[in-house]
């Protein structure tokens, strides 16, 4: 047999894989690459801090810049008494003087003398919120919302949440500030203070399932489906915390399986949350079997460092009363809300609507815009 000639390993130029890491000639070089790792690490994480800090900063400068120009506008109007024409020249004399900066059009400078009236006597709010939340979700909290109160809860809510402009426009149009903690719960009675209070805030009444497209003759089986089809939508609608585990969990108690609808984990509350179904209008029986899933759960999947598990039973419809009265002598905390579906649209027009991505997409291609001030 003839021997084949064994080629030369191939000599490694500087600039061949700098990126490459070599293997360790003795043992101490591979705790020094560990090392290596973890510092790298952390430089990362102290320049992207550094990065969302400088971010914060020059969206604060850029919202008390408006402010004070909508303040000096106002002061001159008042003085001089000029009227709005002079937005137009001012508009057009400053895109001149700072043609690098994209927010000083006619109709942004009158969206800063109403900023300015809107907050004026807000100083507190101002500081601590609304100038650290960006341009355009403060226009369009302006635009949409004329009341001061609701104009504050958007606001705060805006900056716990990071919402983009997109979800904030879906809670404004949704009626969050209405819904949330108002669902029908014995809270009060069945849990400490503090996981009371923030368990109410954590529901609402009723939920917004009009991205499921599905009309007044929807079963059980088919919310539950779309929901989970959805289930991007459906935590949006949830609210921030809510972590999916499962559809149509079993629980197997007494040697017989028995089906949660929608099991959740909320990572704030820090227990699960129980979701049950119903397509019809709501009643008493429908708590207890809800107690009994909460009492299964709590023995079979909650950890010691778990807050009790929390019962959530979305209806159709309920009454208030008889709402109450079922859950009055309960000792399982349990909400009940109703759901809403876009039954007021006409039939043709379900589901075409555009999707919470569709606007994430196409309000995205303007956050070029947005950080200018523009938007």
């Amino acid at each position: 047999m003839k021997r084949k000639d064994r080629k030369a390993p191939i000599p490694r130029s500087e600039s061949q894989g700098a990126s490459e890491e070599l293997p360790p000639k003795k043992p101490g070089d591979e705790v020094a690459l560990v090392d290596y790792r973890q510092f790298l690490d952390s430089l990362k994480e102290q320049i992207q801090t550094a990065q969302m800090q400088a971010a914060v900063t020059v969206n604060t400068q850029l919202i008390s810049l408006y402010f004070n120009l909508g303040k000096a506008i106002v002061n001159r109007q008042e003085q001089a008494g000029w009227g709005d024409s002079v937005l137009d020249r001012l508009g057009t004399d400053l895109s001149s003087a700072f043609p690098e900066m994209k927010g000083f059009s006619q109709r942004n400078l009158y969206r800063m003398r109403t900023f300015y009236l809107a907050y004026k006597d807000d100083g507190d709010i101002f500081a601590t919120a609304v100038a650290k939340i960006p341009w355009g979700h403060n226009i369009m909290i302006l635009d949409k919302l004329k009341r001061a109160q609701e104009r504050q809860w958007y606001v705060n809510q805006t900056l716990e949440h990071g919402w983009s402009r997109a979800i904030l426009e879906y809670q404004i149009e949704s009626g969050l500030h209405l819904r949330q903690g108002a669902a029908v719960t014995n809270f009060k009675s069945t849990l400490p203070r503090q996981q009371s209070d923030l368990a109410q805030q954590v529901l609402k009444d009723p939920y917004n399932f009009d991205f499921l497209s599905l009309g007044a003759e929807a079963q059980e089986r088919d919310i539950e489906k779309s929901l989970v089809d959805h289930i991007q939508r459906f935590l949006i609608e949830l609210g921030l915390g809510f972590a999916f585990v499962g559809r149509q969990h079993r629980l197997d108690v007494g040697e017989q399986d028995f089906f949660i609808d929608l099991l959740f984990y909320h990572l704030r509350l820090r227990c699960y949350v129980v979701i049950e179904l119903k397509a019809g209008e709501f009643k008493p029986e429908y708590a207890g079997q809800l107690n009994f899933y909460l009492s299964a759960v709590d023995d079979t999947l909650r950890h010691a460092d778990d807050q009790p598990s929390i019962g959530l039973l979305l209806c159709k419809s309920k009454n208030q009363l008889i709402a109450e009265y079922a859950l009055r002598d309960i000792n399982k905390p349990i909400g009940i809300s109703e759901i809403r579906f876009s039954e007021s649209l006409p039939a043709n027009l379900r589901g075409s609507l555009p999707t919470i991505e569709e606007l994430e997409k196409e309000l995205g291609e303007t956050k070029g815009m947005e950080n200018t001030g523009e938007m």
